[in-house]
């Protein structure tokens, strides 16, 4: 009788505990779907969509420079006075530049992000679905960029609520304070953070609610989201703290500045991109959802009967072959007497 081969550590630790089984099976479905690929993708859009953004938000500020001289002529000379010299020049004939070309700016920004965004959405919503282990199908390519383009401004639309009520949660508190006098003290600034960090984690987690729920190409349930989503939107809060403190500590040198944000840019984007696709791997590897998708049956079986149809003799052999038998049979019963 063969040994039975002993259990290894990594064995017996995630057989005692269930949390950590869970997260080897996530990391290996992770890793299978090709999590880091599809958040290079990710990160890529996410990056490329910035262009077509500040393109926007250049056209929206030359239309509202343009029709306000005094606002412009302060911010003339403000960058003539923090930039003095040749750049300050230069930094303004660009301002003017792009006040004059403001509809074309607008219109190229307009189809750029429009190329990023659907891009971007389409890999994230390949990326999700990959990561529930579903296999990616062909689909009709007008239809799933139509499709894409909705969920692109349900996302935006989900986005702008979420940090909405978090703005306004943080506003109407800081209103409370200067009311009642305490705006400065310790305690009530430090209750001020949390209460903002609360409201943060509440906005993160609806949005990562609908993500998990609603992105896959593949319908999934609200149960099994809420939970990835919670632990998504803790992430994302470290995340974004941890994005503050660098952002203040690059900006302190000039190089710092002019390529610190860039680079932060770049890691965040990563980084967040990982990490959802992490939790929907985790989300995906639960018990529940590996009980309620069970491996698909093999094909059936096809049973092809061979049939071998041999001809039949002709007349001729057929006679010959009586005939033969009737000289057996006479020579045997010769024989016999």
């Amino acid at each position: 009788m063969a040994e039975s081969k002993p259990e290894s550590k990594i064995d017996r630790l995630r057989r005692e505990r269930p949390w950590l089984d869970h997260l080897v099976r996530a990391a290996q479905r992770f890793s299978e779907r090709y999590g880091t690929h599809y958040a290079a993708a990710v990160t890529y859009f996410s990056v490329l969509s910035l262009v077509p953004m500040l393109m926007i938000a250049f056209a929206v500020a030359g239309i509202v420079l343009s029709n306000q001289p005094g606002l412009l002529r302060e911010l003339q000379s403000s960058i003539t006075e923090a930039v003095p010299g040749a750049l300050g020049d230069t930094i303004n004939d660009i301002v003017g530049e792009a006040i004059e070309s403001k509809g074309t700016v607008g219109v190229f920004g307009l189809l750029g992000a429009a190329y990023s965004g659907l891009g971007w959405m389409s890999n994230l919503r390949d990326a999700l679905t990959a990561q529930w282990g579903h296999a990616k199908e062909d689909l009709p390519l007008l239809k799933t960029a139509l499709k894409d383009f909705v969920a692109l401004l349900s996302l935006a639309l989900a986005l702008v609520v979420s940090f909405g009520l978090t703005a306004a949660g943080t506003g109407f508190a800081e209103l409370v304070l200067e009311k009642v006098g305490l705006t400065g003290v310790g305690w009530a600034e430090a209750g001020l953070k949390a209460g903002s960090i609360v409201l943060s984690l509440l906005a993160n987690w609806l949005v990562f609610v609908w993500v998990l729920a609603k992105l896959p190409r593949r319908p999934v349930g609200w149960r099994s989201a809420v939970k990835g989503a919670l632990a998504a939107s803790f992430g994302f809060e470290l995340l974004k703290q941890a994005g503050t403190i660098y952002l203040t500590i690059v900006t302190s040198s000039p190089a710092g500045a002019a390529f610190g944000p860039v680079i932060g840019v770049l890691v965040f984007a990563n980084l967040v991109a990982q990490y959802l696709l992490f939790i929907t791997a985790w989300t995906a590897t639960a018990r529940e959802n590996l009980l309620r998708d069970p491996p698909k049956p093999p094909p059936p079986a096809v049973i092809r009967p061979v049939v071998e149809v041999r001809s039949k003799p002709n007349a001729r052999t057929a006679a010959g072959l009586v005939g033969v038998g009737f000289v057996l049979g006479a020579l045997l019963l010769r024989r016999r007497k």
